[in-house]
C-alpha cells in the first residue's frame, strides 16, 4: 500500500512539475488609467510582475509605476533594455518608469537577473 501511495503522489507531482514549466499560463493585460493628459499603470512586483503586460495609448504621455512589494534579490531591480534602464526598486516603495509613446511598439522588461520578464505595449 505504501509503494501504491509513492507512486501516485510521485505521478501527481511529476504533472504539477510539467504544468509549472510547459503548461499555457495567461494573464490579462493591465491597461493605463489616462488622466489628463497622460496615462499611468501601476505593476506589482510581488514574486513576478502583475500584470506582466501592460497597454499604453500611442501618443499620450505615458508612466509604469512600479510597486515593489517583495524583497528578493531578483526582483529588486527592473530593466528595460531597449530604453537603456535599470531601476533600482529598493530606493523607494513605488518606482515610476517612463515610457515613450510616441510611436508603437513594445517594450520588454525583466529582473536584474533575467528571471521574471514582462512587457508594456504601446497601441
Amino acid at each position: 500500500m505504501g509503494q501504491i501511495l509513492a507512486v501516485v503522489i510521485g505521478l501527481v507531482l511529476i504533472g504539477a512539475i510539467l504544468w509549472w514549466f510547459f503548461g499555457k499560463h495567461t494573464e490579462a493585460a493591465g491597461n493605463a488609467t489616462i488622466n489628463g493628459n497622460t496615462q499611468a499603470a501601476t505593476v506589482v512586483v510581488k514574486g513576478g510582475y502583475s500584470p506582466s503586460t501592460v497597454v499604453l495609448k500611442k501618443g499620450v504621455p505615458g508612466k509604469v509605476k512600479f510597486d515593489m512589494q517583495d524583497s528578493t534579490a531578483c526582483l529588486s531591480h527592473v530593466v528595460f533594455d531597449k530604453l537603456g534602464v535599470n531601476e533600482d526598486l529598493t530606493k523607494r516603495p513605488v518606482t515610476t518608469v517612463d515610457i515613450p509613446t510616441d510611436q508603437a511598439g513594445e517594450y520588454d522588461f525583466a529582473c536584474g537577473m533575467d528571471m521574471f520578464h514582462g512587457k508594456v505595449i504601446v497601441k
